[in-house]
């Protein structure tokens, strides 16, 4: 039970990379007394990880598929089932990271928001915009759509909100039959329903595929997105599969401790590329879209690199990491300073009630 003292925060989970993210923002808000309201759609992986975190949440809504009028259907479906429920509830602030249907009803509604990001060139059109935002210190305020003195900021990246030291490494499972001495890729496509998506990622994506499996002591870990991109590249690449070359997991994991064990990282863009980065794994981005300002900070950091023509794919090295390349880049205060930023958006909020 929340303090009564403190204000109802609503938090909704739209997208897989929001639950690590919030699960220890979550259980500090709540060691500070505050009464949350958790809801979830069930869209990429979210539900299955809510169930791993053992997050209390209220399962609302799904996601609609490819299509910009599909999305926009989808999404004002999804608002107003949110609304009875969130009504009820009463909160004093929605909070997000980026999830539209939530800013949809807030505005409706006139909840205040505060949205956390870290992509500035992410769409929020009117009616969608948020109240606050917080975002990465790196990020310049001038560029989010609200004004700059509605903007507060937090030292670090996103992933160093929950990516911590000491975490254990549990073994990989047995039946993918990788071997130690193996060079081990974890390989994401690019988020082809985005926005953002610029197809040009695909073809350099396919071209790294091409390349790593057909050299030899490379195993290729590929986590497709969601069901429909899965079977969609089996059903294009068969031979990225054969002898088991590339292997699909069969179920949501662990990103983070799957990267731990890898030896490199390429990806078409996103959370899991910052993951790695803040972990000291190589990485290699094939984002073809605006480059954001978090992506240009671990690149300028010798942390990511970019990707742009075919000529650079066949350059990446494909080789066993050393522990000589660049460490992990860990802040344990990124948590408490975000949780902190909450609280006075909170408070500011309370005191023009």
């Amino acid at each position: 039970m929340g303090n009564p003292s403190r204000p109802k925060i609503w938090i909704d989970l739209d997208n897989t990379p929001h639950i690590p993210f919030f699960d220890p923002i979550i259980r500090e808000l709540e060691k500070r007394g505050y009464s949350l309201l958790l809801t979830a759609r069930d869209a990429f992986q979210v539900l299955e990880l809510c169930d791993r975190y053992q997050l209390p949440v209220f399962r609302v809504g799904r996601h609609h598929g490819k299509g910009t009028l599909r999305k926009g259907l989808g999404l004002v479906q999804r608002a107003a089932q949110l609304a009875e429920m969130v009504i009820s509830y009463h909160p004093v602030i929605a909070l997000s990271h980026g999830s539209r249907a939530q800013l949809l009803l807030a505005n409706a509604l006139r909840i205040p928001s505060l949205l956390i990001d870290d992509y500035e060139h992410s769409r929020y059109p009117r009616g969608m915009r948020p109240d606050w935002m917080l975002v990465p210190e790196v990020i310049p305020p001038d560029l989010l759509p609200v004004p700059p003195d509605r903007v507060r900021t937090y030292p670090g990246i996103k992933e160093n909100v929950y990516v911590t030291s000491g975490q254990a490494v549990t073994p990989l499972p047995q039946e993918w039959g990788l071997s130690p001495e193996e060079i081990l890729v974890v390989a994401r496509p690019p988020a082809t329903e985005a926005h953002y998506h610029e197809p040009e990622s695909e073809t350099l994506f396919a071209a790294f595929m091409d390349r790593a499996v057909t050299t030899p002591g490379v195993r290729v870990l590929l986590l497709p997105r969601h069901p429909r991109q899965k079977a969609e590249l089996e059903s294009r690449h068969p031979d990225w599969f054969r002898d088991r070359r590339t292997v699909i997991p069969g179920e949501a994991l662990d990103g983070l401790n799957l990267l731990r064990q890898a030896d490199l990282m390429v990806s078409g863009g996103g959370t899991m590329n910052r993951e790695a980065a803040v972990l000291g794994r190589p990485v290699f981005s094939l984002f073809r879209g605006a480059t954001g300002a978090v992506d240009r900070h671990l690149e300028a950091e010798g942390r990511l690199t970019f990707i742009t023509t075919a000529e650079e794919v066949a350059a990446i090295p494909l080789r066993k990491y050393s522990r000589t390349s660049a460490g992990p880049s860990l802040k344990p205060s990124c948590l408490v300073s975000v949780v902190d930023r909450i609280e006075e958006i909170a408070a500011a909020i309370l005191a023009t009630r």
